[in-house]
């Protein structure tokens, strides 16, 4: 696991310290709380590192052209929570990617897209000075302080979430986050003859986790189009990485379609709702296995195909 700039304490950790009797007190220990139990799971996902560290830990090993993977999105108009807080996440990573491109503009393009799904799932009353500080650092070209304050915003969102009740959103944002991430990630190894990089992406326990966050909302949030379909990506993209002694083909093709599956998802989130309210339909990535080795395998392009 890619190791980030700030360390979260660990659910577990959280659920004993919470349950540990005080000094002097009875050694009985009590059950947690629904509460408690709510508050540990949303420091669970809150200590899932960001896509921003995979990025950096990427730029230490190939050296990528970020400047070529900046994309100009904006976010969906849509009235579905689900889908903009989906939003959010893909919104984050994209932050990360201009951060690393170093493009003050797109930063504070990225910031302000932000504050308009934030203000339309009511939680941006205490991102206002968040935003006016992405928008300082990002004019006084201050990379690190604006990485450090972009994952700030993306966490306070989350945490606005939380303090609203909508816990189950939070999951959402980051599993989006990571799909966008994942997409970017396996674009950048792609590009590099020998798969440099690739053991930095080769996370397939954390896309599991995602998915199963999702896999665990409740029955309205999970059934929604872009839901559904992030949650099939992020199971997809999980047992693919899990496969172990590919050939330079084979893991090509592997992370091709990871590319590939997670670019048609992170359109769909980011897909205006049509004028019947419902999002535009997308066709769902397919979940299959590990390509089969194939003795007449001819090369590919080793530049994969970034999502514009």
């Amino acid at each position: 696991m890619v190791t980030g700039r700030h360390f979260a304490i660990p659910a577990f950790l959280i659920s004993l310290f919470l349950c540990l009797p005080a000094r002097g007190a009875s050694p009985s220990i009590p059950p947690m709380t629904e509460a408690q139990r709510g508050e540990a799971v949303f420091l669970d996902a809150m200590s899932i590192p960001c896509p921003g560290e995979v990025f950096v830990a990427l730029n230490k090993v190939c050296r990528p052209n970020w400047a070529t993977l900046v994309t100009p999105a904006t976010a969906p108009v849509t009235t579905d929570r689900a889908q903009l807080a989906l939003a959010v996440g893909v919104l984050a990573a994209n932050g990360y990617i201009a951060v690393e491109a170093q493009d003050g503009q797109q930063v504070r393009n990225v910031g302000r897209e932000i504050m308009s799904v934030a203000k339309a799932l009511g939680v941006s009353q205490s991102l206002l000075g968040r935003g006016n500080s992405l928008m300082e650092f990002a004019e006084n070209n201050a990379w690190e302080a604006l990485a450090d304050e972009l994952e700030a915003t993306e966490n306070e969102v989350k945490a606005t979430m939380v303090e609203q009740k909508d816990r189950d959103l939070v999951c959402m944002t980051s599993a989006a986050a990571w799909l966008r991430g994942f997409e970017i990630a396996s674009g950048v190894v792609l590009a590099t003859e020998s798969l440099q990089g690739i053991e930095v992406i080769r996370q397939p326990e954390l896309a599991s986790k995602l998915a199963a966050q999702l896999g665990e909302l409740p029955p309205r949030l999970k059934g929604g189009a872009q839901v559904a379909l992030t949650r099939e990506a992020l199971d997809s993209v999980a047992s693919l990485l899990k496969a172990n002694g590919l050939s330079k083909q084979e893991s090509r093709s592997t992370l091709q379609k990871i590319h590939d599956d997670c670019s048609v998802v992170v359109k769909s989130i980011l897909t205006s709702a049509t004028a019947s309210g419902t999002p535009a339909p997308a066709s769902p990535p397919s979940v299959s296995p590990v390509p089969s080795p194939s003795p007449k395998a001819t090369g590919t392009n080793s530049s994969a195909s970034v999502t514009k």
